[in-house]
């Protein structure tokens, strides 16, 4: 109409239609106490921080949804906010979420509703005694240590069936346990034995105890891999597609939120199974022809399990601290070029120290108890080559991001890094290439780190090393090399010849030095006991060579450990002995029980179909059990912690060995005669059965010829005697007689 404004017209009926409805109580509404006390300066960014931390725990809030009061006479907050949410049932979520929950390092928040603040009010404050509950016991999770015959356990996988047994002498060996799992993709040990992980489509299932019953989930949907911290206190879950969470999908601590979408690997807690951290795997800066394969795992854990790490490759390496997963120092490592990293091992000795310092802090005193302070962490980096800068690898401290030794290298192709499982040494094995670039040979970069200013001593090799691998424990290592043409580019059937070279630090000259070389094998994996001294070499993922060496390092020297500075030059690498030999066709997995007396081969459906199964030797190279199972597909044995004995309660125990090996002896020479026992018994059973058998035949045989002698005597009386005579003419002669 003209003249008519939007002022005149009447909205009434359309905003009543669309009125947004709110709760007019309370319900809705949580009170937040330990928040940090703040100026009005940093409010703005208070108020992001804490939006974050509640979108992270499922619980979608915006900054205008907080109320902060404020002490007019200091000017600063009071410590504690009100958060309205859309309804009664967000708030519940929120406060189950956030209660308790570490906002940083010195603050954590307290939840409660609005409307409980008045029933705190009108609280009675009449004590009251409350009533004992009756203590029901937890399983122990870690039960199967205490084995009265200390056998170990083991795991198979075959067909759609899991099975777990004990290993012990063939009267102790044993089913432990059938479990019903259905629809998994494959089984895995927490590296202390304390859970079983499957792989389920709706994510993963911890289990463990006596009773194996469920432990923890974790709802990672159609998870591929996992991954568990040193200590086993987080786990880390990745699958190939990304996270989606559905409309109406249920939200809280335990499951993703919005702002999970699109990564597709998550941290989790594995005692509360709360989500800490989701990230992606992709890498936008790469370009799609330069991508390489993803390196699992993609987060590498300190030992003490207070950082975990992630390096992006070219650009930096981002520490996060734990559980709260903030970035240390709020700002990565920034580390141009940077390829690889890995966290040093925790040794024995780093654990001796942390001990005595945390029992010196108890006491009040400094860390002079341990006569120096525990070592903290470190970590090994390396990169490229970038124009006229040679590649370089860097010992690094962290916490304090100190440098402590850099070593710069030339001509190189490739790196990779190997710890010592102690922290004694690291080798970085070079792939260097001729300024031609095309040939490629190897040298050893072994950084000597219990030592002042980390020496490094180089072991010059000419031909490609195709696996390295440390004695545990141990100063030795042994490597597989080649300079076979046919390396890198192996065609069927083709068997690629390698030497295998053992190599020992010398003290007197403190270099690495060989200690024997074994030409002409076909060995391309090296596994080394757990207590040192035994390794066995093998020909894995081989169609035409399976066999198994087993060699003792220590065979002619009556302790396990070599005298430093006293061989000379003809018994160095004299104690090198080969124990035995054997095959497994179509070998795919070789792992050593936790005790280091026995071997497991298996040869899995996942890489091949033939001949698919497992068998089971000892030290030595003898066969105790094997199986050959048609879809067997897994077999792993059960881990064990470290000993909780010190090192003068273990060297005790070495120097009274004899007075320990009584019981054992006798158990032995008792099973044994069990045996023997069993054995006699099964032939005396077969010599009664064979006696019983001939005195049969010998009853049956004169029986049958008693029959035949009645029967001839019978026809004898029936016949009648006739006597013929016959005359016979000899001779006839005619006589003339003359009267």
């Amino acid at each position: 109409m003209p003249g008519t404004t939007v002022d005149d017209i009447d909205y009434s009926d359309i905003e009543e239609k669309y009125k947004v409805q709110f709760d007019e109580g309370f319900d809705n509404t949580l009170v937040v106490d330990g928040v940090p006390i703040i100026d009005k300066s940093k409010l703005e960014r208070l108020l992001a921080k804490i939006t974050k931390e509640f979108s992270r725990k499922g619980v979608a809030i915006k900054p205008d949804d907080i109320f902060m009061p404020w002490d007019d006479t200091t000017g600063k907050s009071k410590g504690y906010i009100f958060v309205d949410f859309r309804n009664a049932d967000d708030a519940g979520l929120a406060l189950a979420a956030l209660h308790n929950h570490p906002f940083d390092s010195k603050h954590q928040f307290k939840v409660n509703r609005f409307t409980d603040i008045e029933a705190f009010a009108n609280l009675d404050e009449s004590y009251t005694e409350p009533e004992l509950e009756e203590f029901t016991p937890k399983e122990h999770l870690r039960a199967w240590l205490a084995d009265p015959q200390g056998r170990d356990q083991y795991v198979t996988y075959r067909g759609d069936d899991v099975e777990i047994y004990w290993h012990g002498k063939p009267s102790q060996s044993e089913l432990a346990y059938k479990p019903e799992w259905k629809d998994f993709l494959y089984v895995a040990w927490s590296p202390l034995g304390t859970y079983i992980a499957t792989l389920h489509r709706q994510g993963v299932r911890l289990w463990g105890g006596p009773s194996w019953k469920p432990q923890q989930r974790f709802a990672h949907p159609l998870v591929k891999l996992i991954d568990f911290s040193p200590c086993e206190q987080y786990l880390v879950t990745w699958s190939n597609e990304p996270i989606v969470v559905p409309e109406g999908a249920q939200q809280g601590p335990q499951y993703f939120s919005p702002d999970d979408e699109g990564n597709n690997i998550a941290v989790w807690d594995i005692k509360s199974g709360d989500l800490l951290r989701t990230f992606s795997t992709n890498n936008d800066t790469e370009a799609p022809a330069t991508k390489k394969q993803m390196q699992w795992p993609a987060l590498k854990w300190s030992p003490d399990d207070k950082f975990v790490a992630r390096v992006t490759p070219g650009q930096m390496i981002s520490v996060h601290e734990l559980p709260s997963m903030y970035l240390h120092g709020k700002k990565s490592l920034k580390i141009e070029g940077v390829v690889d990293f890995e966290w040093c091992p925790q040794g024995d000795k780093d654990k001796e120290d942390a001990e005595k310092d945390a029992k010196a802090t108890l006491n009040g005193s400094a860390s002079k108890a341990s006569g120096k302070k525990a070592r903290e962490n470190m970590l090994v980096y390396w990169t490229p080559e970038v124009v006229n800068q040679p590649a370089r690898v860097t010992l690094l401290g962290f916490p304090s991001r100190t440098i402590l030794r850099q070593k710069n290298l030339f001509n190189v192709t490739e790196c990779k890094l190997y710890w010592q499982n102690q922290g004694d040494f690291l080798c970085v094995k070079v792939d260097r290439h001729t300024k031609t670039k095309k040939s490629i040979f190897c040298n050893l970069e072994i950084f000597r780190v219990r030592e002042k200013d980390y020496p490094v001593e180089v072991v010059e090799l000419k031909d490609t090393v195709t696996d390295f691998s440390w004695e545990p424990k141990g100063e030795r290592f042994a490597i597989v090399s080649s300079n076979d043409p046919n390396l890198g580019n192996p065609g069927p059937g083709i068997t690629i010849k390698t030497d295998v070279s053992f190599y020992q630090l010398e003290h007197g000259k403190n270099d690495f030095k060989l200690l024997r070389t074994l030409p002409s094998r076909t060995s391309n994996a090296i596994r080394w006991s757990p207590r040192g001294r035994h390794v066995v070499l093998a020909t894995v993922g081989s169609s035409s060579k399976s066999e198994l060496e087993f060699w003792d390092l220590d065979f002619n020297l009556e302790d396990t450990g070599r005298r430093e500075g006293q061989a000379s030059k003809e018994e160095w690498g004299a104690g090198i002995q080969l124990l035995g030999t054997a095959d497994h066709y179509g070998v795919t997995d070789v792992e050593w029980d936790p005790s280091g007396r026995y071997l497991a081969t298996s040869a899995s459906a996942w890489t091949h179909t033939l001949e698919n199964g497992f068998a089971i030797w000892d030290f030595r190279g003898q066969e105790i059990v094997k199986h050959i199972q048609d879809r067997f597909k897994q077999f792993i044995w059960r881990p064990r912690p470290p000993t909780l004995l010190t090192k003068e309660q273990q060297k005790q125990i070495r120097k009274n060995l004899r007075e320990y090996s009584r019981a054992f002896d006798e158990e032995d020479a008792a099973e044994e005669s069990n045996v023997s026992a069993e054995l006699i018994a099964l032939r005396k059973r077969l010599v009664d059965e064979w006696n019983a058998w001939r005195a049969l035949c010998k009853k049956e045989h004169a029986e049958e010829r008693g029959h035949k002698h009645e029967k001839v005597r019978e026809s004898e009386e029936e016949k009648e005697e006739i006597e013929v005579w016959v005359d016979e003419v000899i001779d006839q002669t005619e006589e003339v007689v003359v009267e």
